[in-house]
């Protein structure tokens, strides 16, 4: 098993936490970070600033944990808040709707952010000529005559 690739930098103040991430935030490395926004509020820290400058990789189980540790330090009275993501949290923050984690203005520049308005209606692709005779599909469960299993 390898180290993960992120290291944890934290500053306090009274009840104030600076957490610095750097380096990779994925499936193998949201433990630390749940252990350590935790901690803070074990601590008492109640305002906790996650500075994101340095993170090099992002993954949608980083935008989890981050979510789980908000709902956690609201209930605990407190606040947390994402500084200085990078692009791609940004975008997931944005499509996921949860801006709420982010400090100041949006970070997504419009023009590579979501569409304004979002279809309604999505077109169906229509089958390919000569599909079920390249890909016969057999039915999982034989047919059974005579009622439902």
């Amino acid at each position: 098993m390898s180290l993960p690739q992120l290291n944890v930098y934290r500053h306090d103040r009274r009840t104030r936490a600076l957490t610095t991430l750097a380096g990779e935030i994925d499936l193998e490395t949201v433990p630390l970070i749940r252990t350590t926004l935790g901690r803070c509020l074990h601590d008492g820290v109640r305002t906790i600033d996650v500075d994101l400058t340095p993170v090099t990789f992002f993954d949608c189980s980083g935008l989890n944990a981050f979510t789980q540790a908000f709902l956690r330090t609201a209930a605990a009275g407190g606040t947390l808040r994402l500084h200085y993501p990078p692009p791609v949290l940004a975008w997931m923050v944005e499509l996921a709707g949860c801006g709420f984690l982010l400090m100041g203005l949006p970070a997504v520049p419009r023009s590579a952010s979501l569409p304004a308005v979002l279809p309604t209606t999505v077109p169906v692709p229509l089958p390919m000529a000569g599909f079920e005779t390249l890909h016969r599909l057999a039915p999982a469960v034989p047919a059974v005559s005579g009622g439902v299993l």
